[in-house]
């Protein structure tokens, strides 16, 4: 039997092609980082922003920040009151205007439709009286009709 110290043919044979595989797998991951990187040579482009991140003097940064607003223009909030204040103003007359014209148009809808039941009920009592006067020239015609209505009426009901 052999020594504890001394390793068989197989384990030293297993060692080696272990190491044999570590370096392989360490030499893969190289190539495959160059090849990602292919062509080499090309120079390294740098990506700049054109949008600006800030100023870059600080001092005047400061200045600014801490200096009052002494623009001469209109605060936005005083310009947005007064542009509110038109708006009620306007939105004020124009509903007035609305409401005006609402009653009138009201107003003649309401005489439109009395005038219409007038007109209704004058052709209404027009139709009578021409009725009643047919009947008085020709009752005979009259009672005939009648009659022909109640029948038709009673066989169907």
């Amino acid at each position: 039997m052999a020594s504890p110290n001394e390793t068989s043919p197989a384990v030293e044979s297993m060692k080696r092609e272990q190491a044999r595989q570590r370096r392989k797998g360490k030499k893969g991951e190289l190539d495959k980082g160059l090849e990602d990187t292919f062509p080499a040579s090309d120079p390294v482009s740098i990506t700049r922003t054109s949008i600006p991140a800030g100023r870059t003097d600080h001092e005047e940064a400061e200045r600014v920040k801490a200096q009052p607003n002494e623009s001469e223009e209109p605060l936005v909030e005083e310009a947005l009151d007064s542009r509110r204040a038109q708006a009620s103003d306007f939105g004020g007359a124009e509903v007035r205007a609305l409401r005006s014209e609402a009653a009138r148009i009201s107003e003649s809808a309401s005489e439109l439709a009395s005038g219409s039941v007038r007109v209704a009920k004058a052709q209404g009592k027009s139709f009578l009286a021409d009725l009643e006067e047919r009947v008085r020239e020709s009752p005979l015609t009259a009672v005939g009709i009648v009659a022909a209505i109640a029948f038709v009426w009673g066989a169907t009901r």
